[in-house]
């Protein structure tokens, strides 16, 4: 009797269980296919389907590297008024008429030393990360608004080789009459993919992430040295940011101090979806893949059907409030 209760019982978690697991994936093949049916001639393109890359492009980058912070136990509120003030920094060099290579890589050590000023603030002076990057959004965001005087910068001073790389693209050849390319800016956001899927998965670097997400205290007593791992993870979401940053102003040909506030809701919202693909609900890069694709995927279709950007909004604040749900549903069996 005893056992067959218990086969009984495992039987019935087996099918939440595999829901949980795979229940992000049907949701976007389920939400692929209603907007196929709803745009038949225009949402499964190949057209579309490069143009909806190249929009999650700039997201994408950022959840990636968000997705080494929250694997911590940690998250970073800052990466949305960092990719602002970077994209600033990057302008304002070129209205010093300084190279493309500089304004790159003065908008690249803008993130690294705001990545290292926030895993400072949470590692070494032990303020929470709500608090310290919670902080840090309000120092970025003015420094952009103080440097910018509040003012968007745009125009000739932007080298029309920099604007051509967020908007153009490697040929891959006609589609009826139109000549299709292959993103830039994609190309870069899967070549931060790989990286941090080879960093997480495959070296000691990200299996020590990992234990510090799964028990700090354990961690700690095993010798890893968990303050410098728990910034370098901040130092890798600054960057992140500051890549997005630089892909942003590339793509606007131009630089507003409020241009990348959005950006921080909506990478948490992909990081909690590719949760929800994982049994442990842990972070995962390829999981927050899946989530980058779902939110680029359902803000492509009801643009195109013509809702509200406004209820676009309340729904992905829908999004994270499940995904987070199933997420810790998840933990619990």
């Amino acid at each position: 009797m005893i056992c067959s209760k218990r086969k009984r019982k495992s039987k019935g978690l087996a099918l939440p269980r595999w829901l949980r697991t795979f229940g992000t994936l049907i949701g976007f093949l389920v939400m692929v296919a209603i907007f196929w049916t709803q745009l038949p001639n225009t949402f499964l393109t190949p057209r579309n389907l490069l143009n909806i890359t190249q929009q999650v492009s700039i997201l994408g980058v950022i959840a990636f590297t968000m997705t080494v912070v929250m694997a911590v136990g940690d998250f970073d509120l800052s990466v949305g008024t960092m990719a602002s003030l970077v994209g600033i920094v990057v302008a304002t060099t070129f209205q010093a008429e300084r190279p493309i290579e500089q304004a790159v890589l003065l908008g690249l050590f803008t993130g690294l030393i705001g990545g290292l000023l926030n895993g400072f603030l949470v590692s070494y002076i032990g303020i929470s990360p709500f608090v310290a990057t919670l902080s840090t959004m309000t120092v970025f965001g003015g420094l952009a608004l103080v440097i910018s005087d509040g003012n968007t910068i745009f125009g000739r001073i932007i080298p029309e080789a920099f604007v051509s790389f967020g908007n153009d693209g490697i040929p891959l050849g006609l589609v009826g009459e139109v000549i299709i390319d292959l993103p830039f800016l994609t190309l870069v956001t899967l070549g931060v993919l790989a990286v941090i899927w080879v960093v997480m998965e495959q070296t000691v670097f990200g299996r020590r992430l990992y234990m510090l997400g799964g028990n700090m205290e354990a961690a700690r007593f095993s010798g890893l040295r968990v303050r410098f791992l728990r910034m370098m993870a901040f130092v890798v979401s600054g960057l992140g940011a500051a890549i997005g940053g630089i892909m942003l102003t590339s793509r606007l040909a131009s630089a507003n101090p409020k241009q990348g506030d959005g950006l921080m809701l909506t990478a948490i919202a992909a990081v909690f979806l590719g949760m929800t693909t994982s049994e442990e609900g842990e972070p995962h890069v390829l999981g927050t893949f899946l989530g980058v694709l779902f939110l680029g995927v359902m803000v492509n279709g009801l643009t195109q059907i013509g809702i509200d950007a406004y209820i676009q909004q309340i729904l992905t604040g829908v999004i994270i409030l499940l995904a987070v749900a199933l997420s810790s549903l998840s933990k619990r069996t």
